[in-house]
């Protein structure tokens, strides 16, 4: 059961209507047109809550940034890519949760600045992500290197995960926070949980899903990795909540994996929400403690 205060933002975010660009197909394409009329900063807060140093490496396409332990050893190298719905820059409240991660598990956290729509797709953004992991895998090894992505972005990390396990590399874990798997959003049980879900709805995301996709086909697995072979991934850490419309896929992530052999880790809040990680609340503090957990690699320590 959710807690009060998990309750309480849901019925905040109802009556405030936050669901409202996602209604529609004619409100998404409004939304998403109003976002690239005014693109947002992805600049990291000047306060981001933890003790860590932040900087900004110059030698990739795209702007990265890493964000490491202000003390103490450093170890394992975590590749974050933020959600929203593959259009929206990364939060404030998102870059504190990196901060939090990278401090309480002593471990060098990645953040891709990857182009989002229009400019952005699967095709291009999925791959990049997988060719920064192979490299750290080269520097570091596989069994020191993560991947970890909410909504939008748990689906670039999984389907990043499949090509690096296509060229033999399974990562130690990918960490999968509320993640959109199948972007077809044709499971049958959605509807049940869209009228509960505050924030989501499938008219709006499959606008978005379907510019994402580019020229692939929507059930392609760079695209909609639940459609992907599963075997021969490294462990996955998954988080969902009942009231957030990609749980029922989610799910059936859960039953594939593990009838393909893979280590699955699975968390299922009832009554949690799409963003219940980065809330302020009981339910958000233990998921960031389970992803700390998840993430914290004994180690030597990297420099």
């Amino acid at each position: 059961m959710a807690s009060l205060g998990t309750r309480a933002f849901g019925a905040f975010f109802r009556l405030l209507g936050a669901d409202r660009p996602l209604r529609s197909t004619e409100a998404a394409e409004t939304f998403l047109n109003d976002l690239t009329l005014r693109p947002a900063s992805y600049a990291p807060p000047k306060k981001l809550g933890a003790p860590v140093d932040i900087r900004i490496m110059h030698s990739h396409p795209w702007p990265v940034y890493e964000v490491t332990p202000e003390n103490g050893p450093c170890n394992g190298v975590v590749f974050y890519v933020h959600g929203g719905a593959w259009a929206l820059e990364i939060q404030a409240a998102q870059w504190k949760l990196v901060a939090e991660v990278a401090a309480k598990a002593q471990t060098r956290v990645i953040v891709p600045i990857y182009p989002l729509l229009p400019r952005g797709s699967a095709t291009d953004v999925v791959e990049r992500i997988a060719s920064l992991t192979r490299d750290a895998v080269a520097a570091y090894g596989a069994d020191n290197v993560s991947l970890w992505g909410d909504s939008a972005g748990g689906q670039i990390s999984l389907s990043a995960a499949l090509l690096l396990r296509d060229d033999g590399i399974a990562v130690r874990s990918t960490v999968l926070v509320a993640p959109a798997v199948d972007l077809t959003f044709t499971n049958p049980a959605i509807a049940d949980v869209e009228r509960v879900d505050p924030l989501l709805k499938a008219p709006g995301i499959r606008v978005a899903a379907n510019l994402w996709r580019g020229d692939l086909d929507i059930r392609d697995p760079r695209v909609s990795p639940l459609h992907g072979d599963l075997t021969g991934l490294g462990r996955l850490e998954i988080f969902s909540g009942t009231r957030d419309i990609t749980n029922p896929d989610t799910r059936l992530l859960v039953e594939k994996a593990r009838a393909s052999g893979v280590s699955v880790n699975y968390h299922e809040g009832r009554d949690l929400i799409h963003v219940t990680v980065v809330l302020p609340t009981k339910d958000g503090r233990s998921i960031r403690k389970s992803i700390v957990d998840a993430l914290r690699v004994a180690s030597s320590p990297q420099r």
